[in-house]
């Protein structure tokens, strides 16, 4: 087992650290303030190749491996989870999929849009009664002729009114439960399609979320992604990568936290010495570097584990749950080592503490994790 990164992923690391601190670290605070889509620093990535990272050079990506997939997200969350959240629902929830599961002519057309073309991705399964329970949706798709019509709604949707490309899920057989569900390419510019409520978040602010809506929304018949009656398979698989994205972003916001607070502790003194010579400071940067370590590791063991091609469900859902809830927990104590400072917006620490919740809940809340995890190792 060997532990230490390769040099292209230590390059990746090294890019991404310097376009976070000199690009992305500068303008987080704003962009959460104002919640502005940071569009400068996302054509940035596609420049730097970062956003469609993971799509074969014969497409137009770089062919990078999932571990350096996860550190790019990872560098970008100790400054800004929300543009590494867009960059994750990018690589894993739209170009992944379509990687994963298209045809030549679906990966040459659209793979090269994600990378090349400077198109943003999405991934629409959730809607508004169809959360967790993603197979009680009610968005539909009926074939006629060439093309097919999709109806409905989708909710909560990552990049939803600036992405160009979405993978959507949707109804074709209703009688037949999850086997009645299919995947589609769906371009924002496709008649029928529109961007409804735009959500306002307790974080994130920066990553562009909102409700898309299909009126009779025609969709060219070779835009199935995969066979009919596959989508729900398809979803899931992909779930399961997008978890290491969320794990590699808790993970970075866990860090970036942690970073702020010993910067904090070293010079903000209280009874004549810096509070991080206490005791208790230091007991309690001990417990944050044990988690934020056993993060990375189960994060990492995720990804290696995807590029080899085994299966990783349980590897992701373990390093998603533990290293979400480690995000949560490590934000709110980096609060409290801040005091009365830590609740203001003059440090970054609340921005990360409420940025840090969302981790838990959407790519499968904790619960969800809890459920796949168990249900693996039961042999249910």
């Amino acid at each position: 087992m060997d532990f230490h990164l390769t040099r292209e992923q230590e390059l990746v690391r090294q890019m991404m650290h310097d376009f976070t601190e000199n690009e992305v670290k500068p303008i987080a605070a704003e962009t959460d303030k104002t919640s502005t889509y940071p569009r400068e620093n996302i054509e940035k990535l596609f420049d730097l190749g970062v956003m469609g990272m993971v799509v074969p050079e014969e497409f137009g990506g770089a062919g990078a491996d999932d571990l350096s997939s996860a550190i790019a997200i990872e560098e970008l969350s100790k400054q800004c989870a929300s543009t590494g959240d867009i960059l994750a629902t990018h690589n894993g929830l739209c170009c992944g999929p379509i990687i994963a599961n298209g045809t030549p002519a679906q990966k040459e057309k659209y793979l090269r849009m994600l990378t090349e073309g400077h198109k943003v991705g999405a991934f629409a399964l959730t809607e508004p009664d169809a959360g967790s329970d993603a197979a009680k949706g009610t968005c539909v798709a009926e074939l006629q002729g060439d093309h097919y019509v999709l109806n409905g709604s989708k909710i909560f949707i990552t990049n939803g009114y600036v992405a160009d490309v979405f993978v959507v899920f949707a109804m074709t057989d209703k009688s037949k439960g999850t086997r009645g569900i299919s995947a589609f390419i769906v371009e924002s510019s496709f008649p029928g399609f529109s961007v409804g409520k735009h959500e306002e978040k307790l974080g994130l602010h920066g990553s562009p979320t909102a409700e898309i809506v299909f009126t009779d929304c025609i969709v060219p018949k070779e835009n199935l992604l995969g066979a009919e009656g596959k989508g729900f398979k398809i979803a899931m698989q992909t779930l399961d990568g997008g978890r290491i994205g969320i794990a590699a972003q808790a993970l970075g916001i866990a860090e970036g936290a942690m970073e702020e607070s010993i910067n904090f502790a070293k010079t903000r003194e209280q009874f004549g010495r810096p509070i991080a010579k206490f005791q208790n400071t230091q007991f309690l940067f001990a417990d944050m570097h044990v988690a934020i370590e056993a993060a990375r590791l189960l994060t990492y063991k995720a990804a290696v584990a995807k590029s080899e091609g085994g299966r990783f469900t349980v590897d992701a859902a373990t390093a998603k749950l533990f290293a979400s809830e480690a995000a949560m927990k490590i934000t709110t104590k980096a609060v409290q080592v801040h005091g009365g400072y830590g609740y203001t917006k003059d440090y970054p620490v609340e921005r990360m503490m409420r940025d840090a919740k969302i981790t838990e809940i959407y790519e499968g809340t904790s619960e969800i994790q809890r459920v796949v995890i168990s249900g693996n190792i039961l042999g249910k």
